[in-house]
């Protein structure tokens, strides 16, 4: 994930000005949130969380296939 650095919010400004930041995640998709100068907390759209936590099936089964073909050796050792 590239971090451009007018998304970075300072934890005292999201706390006194969270419209900002929503309107931030609004315009660019995510905001990062610092404690200390350092990053803390992401702050995302939930249809864009739920895109990053999911891997589509057709990725899943084309890793998998190249593993099976990679090892293809080892697996047969191991089915006997």
């Amino acid at each position: 994930m590239n971090i451009n650095t007018n998304n970075l919010v300072s934890i005292t400004e999201a706390n006194q000005n969270f419209s900002k930041v929503a309107r931030l995640v609004d315009e660019s998709g995510a905001v990062v949130i610092l404690k200390n100068n350092v990053p803390r907390y992401l702050v995302m759209e939930f249809s864009s969380a739920e895109q990053e936590q999911l891997a589509a099936d057709e990725d899943v089964m084309s890793i998998s296939r190249r593993l099976i073909e990679k090892n293809r050796q080892a697996y047969e050792v191991l089915a006997k």
